[in-house]
């Protein structure tokens, strides 16, 4: 459009700018993208470069019909929208992953098709627009397996990057005291250009990291989808034992694969009838014990194994099965008699004992050394 800046909607500019005031306050090293404030924070941020984006589309301050040079200073920097949403959408953590990038994915095609649209793209990056629309779930920036073309491509573009960041830099480091209206309108004009330069080099490689993570992502195994209330409800019931009052489900509505439900459903199912369908799922509720006392006793009792008889009953059993013999002797043996043993017993010991006070006599009677007295010298 051929219209100033100072014609542009101020609903738009105020707009714009406080979606980038808050873009930048999101891009702080201290801000952790995982918490839910940041998530909070990148979300209104995404709503307010969408509103812009609609705006934009409303005011028609862009159109195919035009050139580059067509469009006002101060309307350039409103081709970065759908590049700011990519960037922003890629770090969305809430939503389903697979369906963010896609969103990303758009986005970044919208930018790079508004660009070339106005012949923006320099030579290499129209090249590389082309192939990414030849494929774009393979797209790649090193489309060789050669790793010296592939090391040398990485340098090449980072070296890119690294003159195009510095030549913005340098750009927004003019004085503007010492710049006329003229050449104030010139210098945003060259800032926005080289911004967009930047953006659409990131463009690229934002891209190319997309086409990988969707690769990897199909890759992995779909996550079944989180039940309905209605069927939470109907298993619930099944293993509750709670019958289903909606006559309009089926049995096969009603079926649960969880094998445990509560004791007395286990006691109370009939025993008649098959245990197992033709497919192998069970058709009804079973136990492998026999009786609701052998239930009730395995529920609170210790884990280690407890005596099943007391030591008097052991010793019974014992004699009952031969174990004791009573007498200590064999076939014929008479019992013994126990106080004709007590008796032998004391004589015993007093025969010990005169017999040690003896010798303890004789020792002191003859003490060592009193007896071979003849050869002494």
């Amino acid at each position: 459009m051929d219209s100033n800046d100072s014609e542009q909607p101020s609903s738009l500019r105020k707009l714009f700018k406080t979606a980038n005031n808050q873009r930048h306050e999101l891009e702080h090293p201290a801000a952790q993208s995982s918490s839910a404030t940041y998530q909070d924070k990148l979300r209104a941020t995404i709503g307010g470069f969408q509103q812009c984006q609609q705006l934009t589309d409303r005011l028609a301050i862009f159109s195919p019909n035009e050139t580059e040079d067509d469009i006002a200073s101060g309307d350039l920097q409103y081709l970065l929208i759908n590049h700011y949403l990519g960037e922003l959408l890629r770090q969305d953590s809430t939503t389903d992953r697979t369906t963010v990038l896609h969103q990303a994915q758009t986005a970044y095609e919208h930018y790079l098709k508004l660009l070339d649209t106005y012949d923006m793209l320099s030579n290499a990056d129209s090249k590389l627009h082309q192939r990414y629309l030849s494929n774009r779930d393979n797209f790649s920036l090193l489309s060789t397996a050669d790793p010296t073309a592939r090391r040398n491509t990485k340098i090449t573009r980072y070296k890119h990057e690294q003159e195009l960041k510095l030549k913005l830099r340098s750009l927004a480091q003019v004085p503007l005291a010492l710049q006329t209206d003229h050449d104030d309108d010139a210098a945003s004009r060259e800032i926005y250009l080289a911004e967009i330069q930047l953006c659409t080099h990131n463009t690229f490689h934002a891209l190319d990291l997309i086409a990988q993570e969707l690769q990897i992502l199909a890759l992995m195994p779909q996550t079944s989808p989180a039940p309905q209330p209605e069927e939470r409800e109907i298993d619930y019931r099944h293993r509750n034992g709670i019958p289903n009052t909606n006559s309009n489900k089926s049995h096969d509505d009603t079926y649960s694969e969880r094998l445990d439900p509560p004791i007395s459903q286990l006691l109370n199912t009939s025993k008649a009838g098959p245990l197992l369908s033709k497919d192998g799922k069970p058709l009804k509720p079973f136990t492998l014990l026999d009786s609701r006392q052998r239930l009730r006793n395995g529920v609170f009792r210790p884990d280690h194994a407890l005596p099943t008889m007391t030591i008097d009953e052991y010793l019974a059993e014992e004699k009952r099965r031969g174990g004791i013999v009573d007498g200590g002797g064999g076939p014929g043996a008479g019992p013994i008699q126990e106080g004709d043993d007590e008796d032998d017993d004391v004589e015993k010991a007093d025969r010990e004992t005169m017999k040690k006070r003896e010798w303890d006599e004789y020792v002191e009677a003859n003490p060592k050394g009193s007896g071979n007295t003849l050869n002494r010298g």
